[in-house]
């Protein structure tokens, strides 16, 4: 499932012109948003995993729309496939790997504070932790 126009062809890109924000696992774009929410794209290149990770003051959705993986969420491992769908508590541990396919999650913010660097990296592949 390769997208066309996929930023990750240039790793020293932090930012694609298309508004996509490439990560080493794949990229992430925000789609929008309002009072209290937002709503993000996330794409999972086949075999990578986004940080085992929390946020102290957001939860999060996930839908599957594309791909396969695994969605874990305090210690709890979920089939990721088209229509699969994840709360994330605020406060819980959880991760998104991609399978033999690349995964494409989108995923919906809720709270009072939605910076992106609410992110705490309990264990990462990329040394970000």
């Amino acid at each position: 499932m390769r997208e066309p126009s996929d930023p990750t062809a240039d790793p020293a890109a932090p930012e694609a012109s298309d508004g996509r924000v490439v990560r080493p696992w794949g990229w992430f774009e925000a789609l929008g948003g309002g009072e209290g929410y937002r709503v993000k794209r996330l794409w999972i290149r086949a075999g990578a995993r986004i940080s085992l990770q929390r946020h102290r003051h957001r939860s999060e959705h996930w839908v599957v729309v594309a791909g396969s993986g695994l969605l874990e969420c305090e210690g709890q491992q979920l089939e990721a496939n088209p229509g699969t769908l994840l709360t994330v508590p605020c406060g819980a541990i959880h991760r998104a790997s991609a399978g033999a396919d690349d995964l494409l999650i989108v995923e919906v913010q809720r709270g009072e504070d939605l910076r992106e660097d609410d992110i705490e990296r309990l264990a990462d592949d990329y040394n970000r932790a």
